[in-house]
């Protein structure tokens, strides 16, 4: 499994050119499911699990690995499954999200495959509201599933959308925007909390589920006058299917209606190489999700 992994940090040529690398893995059953690269650290074979007292009923364990005491969250259950069997033969993708690194128990892993976002459509209208996927693909002739972990982490451990008194008594003393702020994100937990953190210091928003939507949305904005009179600042996920964020800024970038946007890049990808993208695409900010506070400001300074 190690051989999987041994390339994570030479794939790095792909963000910005709306293409994906999704690692492939299975639960319980024949389905596949899919997890960009960029969000995993190490897939190893299950090592032997701690239970811990008052865990969520999910967490199956604590695994030390590393000289860290990780979380081994049950992605079946976390789904409402029945839970994974016979930890002796499944595996552990090791991922950071939001901040935070935790392990995802899984009965198989297959294969990393290279993909186009265009390629990774929004999900099935007919899927409903409680699901847990923010995208679905094809690969070899059977639907792949890309999970909303932001969503099934948030269930398991609630992310607070407050910010401080100190920043909401800050705005008081401001008149209320009334140009709202554009907010792309495709998973749905995500864009709620950007929009609780926002309203709290008077800030209202329009919200697109993904980069395709979020530019024509623009496009159709700009053709009714100047863009800044309708939109004051845009926050965008990187991961989004049919238009990441980078392609979706460097579009903004390459328009000459909406090249003055600011545009806050805000994602729960982690790793060195986002500041170099964030200035090849003409971002102008980029913030590792959720920070209530750290968006709040960041608002703030453009405003």
């Amino acid at each position: 499994m190690a051989s999987i992994m041994d390339s994570v940090n030479q794939r790095t040529q792909l963000v910005g050119q709306n293409r994906l690398e999704l690692l492939l893995f299975r639960l319980n059953g024949r389905q596949r499911f899919g997890i960009n690269v960029f969000k995993v650290r190490e897939v190893l074979q299950c090592p032997p699990l701690t239970v811990m007292p008052k865990l969520n009923a999910c967490v199956r364990g604590v695994a030390h690995i590393r000289g860290q005491t990780i979380s081994v969250i049950d992605l079946s259950m976390a789904m409402g499954k029945r839970p994974i069997e016979d930890l002796n033969k499944c595996f552990i993708i090791i991922s950071e999200y939001n901040r935070s690194i935790q392990g995802f128990l899984v009965q198989s892993v297959e294969r990393i495959i290279n993909m186009n976002w265009e390629s990774i459509l929004p999900p099935p209208k007919g899927a409903g509201r409680i699901n847990y996927m923010t995208a679905v693909t094809e690969v070899d002739d059977e639907l792949v599933e890309i999970l909303d972990v932001e969503r099934i982490l948030n269930e398991i451990s609630p992310i607070s959308t407050e910010v401080s008194d100190e920043l909401i008594l800050a705005q008081d003393q401001h008149p209320t925007l009334l140009r709202p702020v554009l907010v792309a994100d495709d998973s749905s937990v995500a864009r709620k909390q950007v929009q609780r953190a926002l309203q709290s210091i008077g800030v209202q928003c329009v919200l697109a589920k993904d980069g395709r939507e979020a530019l024509n949305m623009l496009l159709e904005m700009a053709n009714n006058g100047p863009i800044k009179d309708q939109i004051s600042l845009v926050i965008s996920d990187i991961e989004m299917p049919e238009m990441d964020g980078y392609t979706f800024t460097a579009e903004i970038r390459n328009n000459p209606s909406l090249k003055d946007l600011h545009v806050i890049l805000h994602t729960s990808l982690s790793g060195v190489f986002n500041q170099a993208m964030v200035q090849k695409v003409g971002a102008n900010d980029f913030i590792a999700k959720f920070q209530p506070d750290e968006l709040a400001k960041a608002v703030q300074s453009v405003l």
